[in-house]
């Protein structure tokens, strides 16, 4: 099996090694335009997707205002909405211990505090009365995960762990970096998410692409647009699964145990083009990135490239939306909410910023039924945009976390606050 994913990875590299071609002219999208929409089955139905170049690409960035007194965003009913911390420093991920603890990792693409903060609520009443900076002097640290007698730690370079005992609020002893991380050059997704199989055997690395659609050739691309397989101690690294253009929020579906990765898709095709998508991935399977999207779509920017991998290409299970930035994913294993919100999947958008009308700035809840999804997404965690017409947004969720006693944890990385939602008593 191995020797199959070593030959995906040859043949990505030889197909693209030279492409960097990150344009096209007038005829070719007027081409493009007239063949027309497509349809393709996923999981929870059939998605017709225009044909691309259909609207011109439009740019359209937020800009940020302080929440209004007293103002949070808004659940459904029956949800309580807190602040569950605040002043932090683009908290983008936050972690639980085994023991409780909150790790939250403050990092950014520019001017990143390259840090953790820990927080910690001795007394289980869903408020922390400790916080302290747990690590500092990183490098754009995103993925934390603790294992045996090691606290791991991605950063945008590296994989490295460190002596860990349970308890420390301060990260102690030298660190050693165990794997080597594509980070040189272009490097447009830098967060590096981490997740562990049940029994701590292996470790699951996430890397998003460092372009758009390989535009600056596949010699950047090496190792990336994956999930990465290794051991504990850094060895026995494979790719689990390619095509991935930005994979960012990984974990287990509770009925089947299959991994699940929330991906975000490739811009400059249109208002509608592509879809941002969470699905389970497949060991050893391809997703499309670069060539091809839902399945066998042709990039036209692609065109004529990466046929045999285009073959392969799976079609992902569960749309979310163009443009969304749909980062993280979080399944929902416990009982405090009501009963039809066990096992489905949240997911935090980020927000567009290639799209004429703002799409995502939400959290959404995709249910589940037996494993597998049983409904279109639902908005959950709403409100974070103040006026769509000025593009003017309170926050921009990111990360979503299910705390040990039910409720769910919304990094805010733009407004510095972690939201909580609880149900209400």
């Amino acid at each position: 099996m191995k020797t199959s994913y070593i030959t995906l990875a040859l043949i990505a590299l030889a197909t693209l090694g030279s492409c960097k071609k990150d344009r096209v002219t007038k005829e070719e999208k007027q081409e493009a335009k007239a063949e027309g929409s497509t349809t393709v089955k996923t999981a929870i139905g059939d998605l017709t997707l225009p044909a691309p170049f259909s609207t011109e690409s439009a740019t359209k960035k937020n800009s940020m205002a302080d929440w209004p007194e007293g103002q949070t965003p808004k659940a459904p009913e029956g949800f309580t909405v807190t602040k569950f911390a605040g002043d932090l420093k683009n908290p983008r991920n936050t972690y639980i211990s085994p023991n409780g603890d909150i790790f939250v990792a403050e990092s950014g693409t520019s001017g990143s505090a390259d840090q953790i903060t820990v927080l910690r609520d001795k007394d289980k009443d869903g408020t922390y009365e400790t916080r302290a900076v747990f690590a500092e002097d990183l490098n754009q640290n995103y993925g934390m995960l603790i294992l045996k007698n090691y606290f791991y730690i991605a950063n945008t370079d590296g994989l490295y762990r460190y002596p860990y005992k349970d308890g420390d609020m301060k990260l102690q002893g030298k660190g050693e970096k165990i794997v080597d991380l594509p980070a040189k050059g272009y490097n447009n997704h830098w967060t590096r998410n981490l997740l562990t199989n049940a029994d701590g055997s292996k470790i699951y690395i996430s890397v998003g692409s460092s372009s758009n659609v390989a535009e600056h050739g596949m010699d950047h691309e090496v190792r990336r647009a994956n999930i990465l397989e290794i051991n504990p101690d850094g060895t026995g690294e494979r790719v689990f699964a390619s095509g991935l253009r930005n994979p960012v929020g990984m974990d287990w579906n509770p009925a089947n145990k299959e991994l699940w990765t929330a991906v975000n898709e490739r811009d400059e095709l249109g208002d509608e083009l592509v879809p941002d998508y969470i699905t389970s991935v497949k060991e050893g399977g391809f997703y499309g990135w670069p060539y091809s999207y839902y399945g066998k779509i042709e990039d036209p920017r692609m065109k004529g490239q990466g046929k045999d991998l285009v073959t392969k290409a799976i079609v992902p299970d569960v749309p979310v939306g163009s443009h969304t930035a749909s980062l993280g994913l979080a399944f929902y294993t416990k009982d405090a909410f009501p009963a039809q919100y066990k096992n489905g999947a949240f997911v935090g958008q980020h927000g567009s910023w290639n799209r004429s009308i703002l799409s995502g700035y939400k959290v959404i809840f995709i249910p589940f039924k037996d494993g597998k999804p049983s409904g279109p997404p639902q908005d959950f965690l709403t409100g974070f945009i103040a006026d769509e017409k000025k593009a003017e947004v309170w926050g921009r969720p990111v990360d979503v976390t299910v705390m040990n006693d039910g409720s769910l944890l919304v990094n805010d990385d733009a407004g510095n606050t972690i939201w909580r939602v609880s149900a209400s008593k």
